[in-house]
């Protein structure tokens, strides 16, 4: 089992980003977080990377619904979703839920990370 699923999208990095946020949207998800990795590895260390930003991607209903299954859940929160750019490409992949919540006993949490999944993979699917 892969731990993402990915799909490469014929627009600029910048358009890809906002086309996967408003994706995300569309499918009940608010990202609460953007990490310009680029950015910031250029900031901290000097080195040069390609364009790409990590987005922390959250559907309040499931996540609530996570966090009354599983009280530690939060350390997996939000599910990262990252946009990169590949030889003048967009990429965008997503977390696989189920298989990041695979060594976790829980059956409850199982379910609603399948949700998850569904859901995720039908934003990412819909650019």
């Amino acid at each position: 089992m892969s731990y993402y699923f990915s799909k490469e999208i014929e627009v600029p990095f910048d358009q890809a980003v906002e086309k996967t946020v408003a994706a995300l949207k569309s499918h009940g998800f608010g990202v609460l977080t953007k990490i310009n990795v680029q950015a910031t590895l250029k900031e901290k260390i000097g080195a040069e990377f390609r364009p790409y930003v990590i987005l922390g991607a959250c559907n309040p209903q499931m996540a609530h619904q996570a966090l009354q299954a599983e009280d530690k859940i939060g350390t997996m929160l939000p599910c990262n979703v990252i946009v990169q750019e590949i030889n003048g490409r967009s990429e965008v992949a997503a977390v696989d839920p189920v298989a990041s919540m695979q060594a976790i006993e829980n059956d409850r949490l199982g379910a609603i990370a399948s949700k998850v999944r569904n859901e995720l993979k039908a934003a990412i699917q819909s650019l």
